[in-house]
């Protein structure tokens, strides 16, 4: 589904989607339905800085009928989909939509729709019959992953942009045809859904914060991204976790305005004679949460929309950067992830550059500051802060 053009002014638009004018917005949304708002809450918002903003709302509802309930409505400013609605005060634009009527998603009504998900899973030779389904994650405007347990036991719905579906499905279908661990293909549909396997193990993530298993060596990590197809390799490298680093800081400074000094400049140290290495195939988002782990050994690796062409350090930096906020989050078990971060970092360092390493580290630390404030975490101020310090002790450790 196409844009329309218009492009968000910035802090304002944050400001609008985040604040208490908000509300207005989304009494709007409900009232041509006969809904009253009775309260709500921010529950995740995606700042870009210059372009647009996006925001997802949770919701008190009261309904015609007098009954009530929670709802999800989201909006955007800048870039607007087209057929969306649009509010508008003469200056500003914001397009509202009521979950799950993701413009940008049109198949996403339909895998939160069990007879229409019973239909797919018959016509992709899944089973038919009931089904159930949970909404396990939703970034609005981009994707949502739906998992679904009916006849043939469970799998998962991936929610993408049409644009989009056929190359993840191909990706999914190159990656298993190489004997990588990712989820199988089972179908798709034009709209933008694709049917995954569902694979055995429980993430990394997991596996560290509750213990009762082993984790992967570092010699396996590196075993799976050696797997990686090299036709993934083909085509425009990705953005590398250090050039990103500008635009993190600025939506870091635009949440946070007292911290946008420290953040601009550690992306000015992070990218200032940053290097570059070979292209090759990578994962692209590599961290604890896409490794399923069964028994010590890697069983699963997920998300693999942002697979192609990049550089190893930044796989392996975006690796070492989440465990090493898993352990600011998890103080419990922080001793534990610390030393997989440790005997990880001594591996990859013997096989990239490790001042290059830290850089990319550091760069991916910087990315994940802004994602208290995204998810709408409770002291995310405190929080923002703490990473931001972190990232600075991957470039001056000790």
């Amino acid at each position: 589904m196409p844009d329309a053009v218009g492009a968000s002014d910035g802090v304002s638009d944050l400001h609008l989607l985040t604040g208490p004018d908000a509300g207005d917005l989304l009494a709007a949304v409900l009232e041509p339905s006969g809904g009253q708002l009775v309260s709500w809450r921010v529950d995740n918002v995606d700042h870009q800085p210059g372009d647009s903003c996006t925001a997802v709302y949770r919701v008190q509802v009261r309904r015609a009928d007098g009954s009530t309930g929670e709802e999800r409505i989201g909006t955007c400013t800048g870039r607007l989909p087209r057929g969306a609605t649009v509010l508008e005060d003469g200056s500003v634009r914001v397009a509202v939509w009521r979950f799950p009527y993701d413009p940008w998603l049109p198949a996403l009504p339909s895998a939160c729709d069990p007879v229409a998900l019973a239909r797919l899973l018959e016509d992709v030779g899944c089973g038919g019959g009931p089904v159930r389904y949970r909404v396990r994650a939703y970034r609005p405007g981009r994707r949502a992953v739906v998992e679904v347990t009916g006849a043939y036991g469970r799998l998962f719905i991936k929610v993408v942009r049409p644009s989009r579906v056929d190359a993840l499905h191909q990706r999914h279908r190159l990656l298993t045809d190489a004997g990588v661990p990712a989820p199988a293909g089972l179908g798709f549909t034009p709209d933008g859904l694709v049917v995954l396997q569902a694979l055995p193990g429980r993430t990394l993530r997991d596996v560290l914060r509750e213990g009762g298993d082993r984790a992967p060596s570092a010699q396996a990590i590196l075993a799976l991204l050696d797997r990686l197809p090299p036709q993934l390799a083909s085509g425009t490298p990705r953005a590398s976790w250090a050039a990103k680093a500008p635009h993190y800081a600025a939506v870091v400074g635009a949440a946070l305005p007292e911290l946008a000094a420290q953040a601009s400049e550690l992306a000015e140290e992070v990218t200032a004679g940053v290097g570059s290495g070979p292209v090759v195939a990578v994962h692209g988002d590599l961290y604890e949460s896409q490794l399923l782990v069964e028994g010590g050994r890697i069983s699963g690796l997920l998300d693999v929309d942002t697979a192609g062409p990049g550089e190893r350090v930044d796989d392996l930096g975006c690796l070492l950067g989440h465990l090493s906020v898993l352990a600011q989050i998890d103080r419990e078990r922080a001793d534990a992830i610390n030393r997989l971060g440790a005997a990880y970092l001594a591996a990859f360092a013997g096989l990239v550059d490790p001042a290059e390493l830290r850089r990319r580290t550091a760069a991916v630390v910087l990315s994940l500051a802004t994602g208290p404030h995204r998810v709408q975490e409770a002291g995310w101020q405190a929080a923002t802060r703490a990473r931001l310090d972190l990232a600075t002790r991957w470039l001056h450790p000790g």
